[in-house]
């Protein structure tokens, strides 16, 4: 439900950093990695999991928002995905043509 401001002691300013900012560019970083990041905390710092829970829901935006400056690995097993800054001096492979049928699952029919 929404509050009136009335009701709040301090309101700031809503800052968005860009990419460069935030990520160092010869690093790649986990979602929650970032999202610490974006918190001015340092990314290995431990966090009780609903404060996680909720930088890493504010983080998903973020990464869409930045989707065109960013990459990311391609994910093995169980390991999380990596993300980074785009840069020329490691640009972003073509994804396959075939990528769909690769991770897609086995049609049933």
């Amino acid at each position: 439900m929404p509050r009136p401001k009335s009701a709040f002691d301090t309101l700031y300013p809503y800052r968005l950093y860009e990419p460069e900012e935030v990520l160092d560019p010869d690093l790649m970083y986990t979602v929650p990695e970032i999202a610490r990041l974006l918190q001015g905390i340092d990314p290995e710092v431990e966090l009780a999991a609903d404060a996680e829970d909720r930088v890493v829901a504010w983080t998903i935006p973020w990464l869409m928002a930045h989707a065109e400056e960013l990459v990311i690995n391609d994910p093995v097993g169980d390991e999380p995905g990596y993300f980074g800054l785009a840069s020329e001096g490691r640009p972003a492979d073509e994804i396959p043509d075939d990528i769909e049928d690769v991770h897609a699952p086995e049609d049933p029919e």
